[in-house]
C-alpha cells in the first residue's frame, strides 16, 4: 500500500509540473500575440514623430547607421524593382538627390521584397546614385509602418519625420517642396 501511495504521490507531482509547463506556455504565447497585435495596431508614423532609426547595408557593401545622420535632412525612399510607380518617381528622386546632395541632404533608398540582381538592375536602369541596400529583415519596413512601395520619409535635422509621402511622386517640385520644408525646421 505505501508503495503504491509513493508511486501515485510521484505521478501526481510528474502531472502537476506538466499541467504547470503547459499553461506557462499557454500564457508565453498569449503575451506574444498580444504585443503582435499591439504593434499590428499602432497606425502609420506621423509628421511630427521621431524617426527610427535603423542601419542600412547598402548594395556597395557600406554601412550607413541613420543616428549619425543627426542634424541633417535625411529622405528615405522605399521601393522595389517590380513596383510600376516607383518606376515614376526614380528620375525625379534621383534629380533633387542631384541638387540637394551638395547641400547636406541625405538620399537613402530602401529596396523591399526583391531579389539583389534585380534591384542592382533596376538602379542602373533609371541611373540611380545614390545609397541603395536592402530591407532583408524588414525592420525599415516595420518600424515605419510601410503600407506599400513606394513611401518615401523625410526626416529633420532634429530627427523628426519632417514629411511622409505615401505612393509615388509625380511632380520634382512636390520633393523639392518637401525637402526645403524640413530643412527649414
Amino acid at each position: 500500500m505505501e508503495v503504491q501511495n509513493e508511486m501515485s504521490t510521484e505521478a501526481q507531482q510528474g502531472r502537476r509540473w506538466g499541467v504547470i509547463v503547459a499553461w506557462t506556455a499557454v500564457i508565453g504565447l498569449l503575451l506574444l500575440v498580444g504585443f503582435g497585435l499591439l504593434r499590428a495596431n499602432r497606425g502609420p508614423l506621423k509628421v511630427g514623430q521621431p524617426a527610427p532609426d535603423f542601419v542600412l547595408n547598402t548594395f556597395e557593401g557600406s554601412e550607413i547607421d541613420t543616428t549619425d545622420l543627426r542634424g541633417q535632412v535625411v529622405v528615405i525612399n522605399v521601393w522595389a524593382s517590380w513596383c510600376v510607380t516607383c518606376v515614376d518617381e526614380a528620375e525625379l528622386l534621383e534629380r533633387a538627390y542631384q541638387m540637394f546632395k551638395d547641400q547636406g541632404v541625405v538620399f537613402l533608398g530602401v529596396d523591399w521584397s526583391d531579389t539583389e540582381s534585380k534591384a542592382l538592375a533596376y538602379l542602373e536602369r533609371y541611373g540611380i546614385s545614390y545609397p541603395n541596400g536592402p530591407d532583408l529583415s524588414q525592420r525599415v519596413y516595420k518600424d515605419y509602418r510601410v503600407t506599400g512601395v513606394p513611401e518615401t520619409f523625410i526626416i529633420g535635422p532634429d530627427g523628426n519625420l519632417a514629411g511622409i509621402k505615401i505612393g509615388a511622386f509625380y511632380l520634382f517640385e512636390e520633393i523639392v517642396a518637401m525637402v526645403d520644408a524640413a530643412s527649414a525646421k
